[in-house]
């Protein structure tokens, strides 16, 4: 446990390329789905995001996603167009927009998550009750800055 105290850089490159290649391969499990349904990554993060919070409106999906208005509204649009997603205007201001998975958009979601849950549980499965708790721990801090 010292030798993190005195972290190099080749070090931490190994750990950002493990964070890189954890991250495509989990994403890259969904491929074949993504393909059947002619979308992409893009979109799987929009169904994700939707999928985790019911009802998010455009403007705090735009601040989770860190992305501009145009890339959100292509997505949006292949979304609508393919049947995945309805929209609701806000009770108290209308100006506002909810997003919402319709059923169609659920059942890819949970397609997509199937594949995913594979890898992490096998992972997480095979880890000691502590490095789950620890990995958990440096994620939330590296997510945090």
């Amino acid at each position: 446990m010292k030798e993190l105290l005195y972290l190099k850089d080749d070090q931490l490159k190994d750990l950002i390329e493990k964070l890189f290649i954890g991250y495509r391969e989990t994403f890259s499990d969904s491929k074949k789905i993504l393909d059947k349904y002619s979308i992409g990554l893009a979109h799987q993060k929009v169904i994700h995001l939707l999928s985790m919070y019911e009802g998010i409106s455009i403007s705090e999906l735009l601040k989770r996603l860190k992305i501009t208005k145009q890339s959100l509204n292509r997505v949006l649009k292949d979304l609508i167009k393919i049947e995945l997603i309805f929209f609701k205007k806000d009770d108290q201001d209308t100006r506002i927009k909810h997003i919402y998975l319709n059923e169609k958009g659920k059942k890819i979601f949970n397609e997509i998550f199937e594949t995913q849950k594979k890898r992490i549980y096998n992972a997480l499965l095979s880890s000691s009750s502590e490095e789950v708790i620890n990995f958990d721990s440096v994620l939330k801090k590296i997510i945090n800055g």
